[in-house]
């Protein structure tokens, strides 16, 4: 141990994190019931909640036993209702339902993986409950991160970080000020289309962007990392949560993916976080933080990991980094545009509507055309997510 090194010294026994999960039937939710099957001693399901997928949900409901769950969708809550009968806790439905689950006095930590914009109000309301919050949906903060963030000051409550990127710089940036921080760098692993020469992408189908070089995820979060518009989110809501400007947020691709990202201080030494690709990684970290604990995730082998490589993103040829750029330091109603026009364009993508590269333009044009709102209030926010949708389904029309 090092001269001047305190002494380990033994820690009174932790408490278990009581946690709702929404969005338990993802890719984020089952890794999340992964990490609780791993350390039962520090992870206790009190909730779950789902949007329609009935049969996975109640398989999660028999074996978890929360103590209250919820489908988003009424249809599937009245399903499941009918499957379980008096066999299960109560199942709510809807957003309110939603609500309700986030604000359990039994929980005190609410992972919120629900993808898209149907987590801000649970979010914002387990916030007020006193809840600590871990994100894995990005729109939270991206669409309402000035507002979330007073929220959390206001109440008291963390907002832990999910993403693995996220999660990263939170580990590299443990007892820092924002002061002594001169960039945060996020990595990508560039997506599948890295090295194909731009007059090729308008080419693209769905079902190989949907094929990630790394990670194993969802349908919209693999189309965003083929676009690089899921790094322009992260870099939006890196901005909120660690209240970082903008000018200071950058990428660098790294295809490997073993280094989730880096941060810079001001004396130009660089810390960063590693481990194999497994979201069990960060989310076990939220749940524990700020203790870690030991579990069965493998170890990196750095003798076979061969090369680490890094490169500049191609901005030229992907836009979307740029294009949020201009969100965040914009800031307002913009970043909430943006991520609404975004999955207009992705659903219609998927749908084989439009090509790859009208995901940028779409974005683009909306952006372009919209009348930014600054210190918005949740109502203004959420027209303004509604504007977007209906402006990117317009121009998708028009030109598609």
């Amino acid at each position: 141990m090092a001269h001047g090194t305190p002494p380990l010294t033994s820690k009174p026994t932790p408490r278990r994190r009581r946690t709702v999960i929404l969005g338990c039937t993802g890719s984020i939710g089952q890794s999340s019931l992964k990490v609780a099957e791993d350390i039962p001693e520090r992870m206790e399901i009190v909730g779950l909640a789902a949007a329609r997928s009935v049969q996975p949900f109640l398989e999660q409901v028999r074996t978890w036993k929360p103590l209250c769950a919820a489908l988003a969708d009424p249809h599937a809550a009245a399903e499941a209702r009918a499957q379980l009968g008096a066999n299960g806790p109560e199942i709510l439905e809807g957003e309110d339902g939603l609500c309700t689950l986030a604000t359990l006095p039994e929980a005190d930590l609410v992972i919120i993986a629900i993808v898209g914009t149907a987590g801000l109000r649970p979010a914002l309301a387990a916030i007020e409950a006193g809840k600590d919050i871990a994100i894995a949906s990005k729109e939270i903060l991206v669409m309402a991160g000035e507002a979330v963030m007073e929220a959390a000051r206001r109440k008291g409550v963390r907002v832990l970080p999910v993403d693995s990127e996220h999660n990263a710089i939170f580990q590299c940036l443990e007892g820092r000020q924002a002061s002594e921080v001169s960039r945060l760098i996020l990595t990508a692993s560039g997506g599948p289309f890295r090295t194909w020469p731009a007059d090729t992408l308008s080419g693209v189908t769905p079902a190989q962007a949907l094929k990630h070089p790394t990670w194993e995820m969802g349908r919209k979060i693999s189309i965003d990392s083929a676009t690089l518009f899921n790094k322009g989110l992260e870099m939006i809501e890196a901005r909120w949560l660690f209240d970082i400007p903008m000018q200071r947020v950058e990428v660098v691709v790294h295809p490997q993916s073993i280094i989730h990202s880096m941060v810079e201080f001001v004396d130009s030494s660089v810390l960063a976080q590693l481990s194999v690709t497994d979201m069990c990684f960060p989310i076990q970290y939220a749940v524990t933080w700020p203790e870690r604990v030991p579990n069965r995730l493998p170890p990196i082998n750095f003798a076979q990991l061969a090369k680490l490589e890094f490169e500049a993103p191609r901005t030229g040829d992907f836009p979307a980094l740029n294009l949020a750029r201009e969100a965040g330091e914009t800031g307002g109603t913009l970043p909430a545009v943006l991520n609404a026009a975004n999955e207009i364009a992705v659903d219609a993508f998927l749908a084989g509507r439009c090509s790859f590269p009208a995901i940028w333009e779409t974005v683009t044009a909306v952006m372009q055309s919209h009348r930014v709102e600054t210190h918005p209030d949740l109502e203004t926010i959420l027209n303004a997510d509604a504007q977007a949708r209906e402006a990117a389904a317009r121009w998708l029309s028009k030109t598609h």
